[in-house]
């Protein structure tokens, strides 16, 4: 079964196999790795190969990740990653984590992308908690994650291994009940 969601400007879709290019070229942009404690991929058959991977497991009977290609609506392309890693049943939460195209920043797309995200793991798969890390120096992202009503938990010391040393990470959550009271769409109004 393939899943889509979509907003007024967003179609999130599942990974098709033939998107591997298109997360390459995210994935080998220095401004986009800059905070990515995964760094560059080796080379075109690895990004090729973790799309596969998305791919298998978006056909699984039980999904453990919900890996999605995120799409413009208007112009039809590829705009970056998101993803709702799943975490043990019984703890009904999950880890958002999310990779745009620089060409999108700042122009509310990240908080879209989230925000559609939210509503989907809280709504469909009804879970009760969704967190979040980045970089201490990652505005952007943090700034995000703010947008869409997750609050600031706390600081993990010397977490995130990158090409410039060891980061801090700021580590946000949101629950069910404070997405509820939004409306579903923190981040959206006018």
């Amino acid at each position: 079964m393939n899943l889509s969601i979509q907003s007024s400007r967003l179609l999130i879709r599942d990974f098709s196999k033939n998107d591997w290019e298109d997360l390459h070229r995210l994935y080998m942009m220095p401004e986009t790795v800059k905070y990515n404690p995964s760094g560059y991929p080796e080379n075109e058959s690895v990004t090729e190969k973790l799309v596969g991977e998305w791919s298998e497991q978006q056909a699984a009977a039980h999904r453990e990740e919900y890996t999605m290609a995120v799409m413009d609506k208007a112009e039809g392309g590829f705009v970056g990653v998101i993803s709702l890693d799943l975490g043990d049943a019984k703890y009904r939460k999950a880890e958002i984590w999310y990779k745009l195209l620089p060409e999108y920043w700042g122009r509310g797309y990240a908080t879209e992308a989230v925000s559609s995200m939210l509503a989907f793991g809280f709504g469909a798969l009804k879970l009760h908690r969704i967190e979040c890390g980045c970089s201490i120096h990652n505005t952007g992202s943090y700034r995000v994650m703010e947008k869409v009503g997750m609050t600031r938990e706390g600081v993990k010391r010397k977490v995130l291994p990158l090409e410039d040393g060891w980061h801090d990470a700021y580590i946000y959550g949101i629950l069910a009940s404070e997405f509820a009271r939004t409306g579903g769409s923190p981040g959206l109004e006018g």
